[in-house]
């Protein structure tokens, strides 16, 4: 009885780990490739409209833009920390 109820509980467990498997879509990708990818995708400005070029171009120097401010603050911020001030 016990050793049934431990096999149902194994089956039912592989079950839901497959299932949480596929559902989740990770594929053969990591997450490393995935977060570049998206990083990638992101800042050439693939989600703008390449028709439109002004668009298409203001949006890729916004976001390249607004990387670099961000960077430049972080190094600001470590530099401030730094020196004690």
């Amino acid at each position: 009885m016990v050793a049934q109820r431990d096999r149902d509980n194994a089956v039912e467990s592989r079950r839901i780990l497959d299932r949480v498997a596929r559902e989740a879509g990770s594929g053969d990708a990591s997450v490393a490739s995935r977060t570049a990818r998206r990083a990638r995708d992101h800042f050439s400005g693939a989600d703008a409209d390449r028709e439109d070029r002004i668009e298409y171009w203001g949006t890729r120097i916004g976001r390249v833009l607004g990387l670099a401010i961000c960077v430049g603050l972080l190094v600001w911020l470590v530099m401030f920390l730094l020196r004690g001030a």
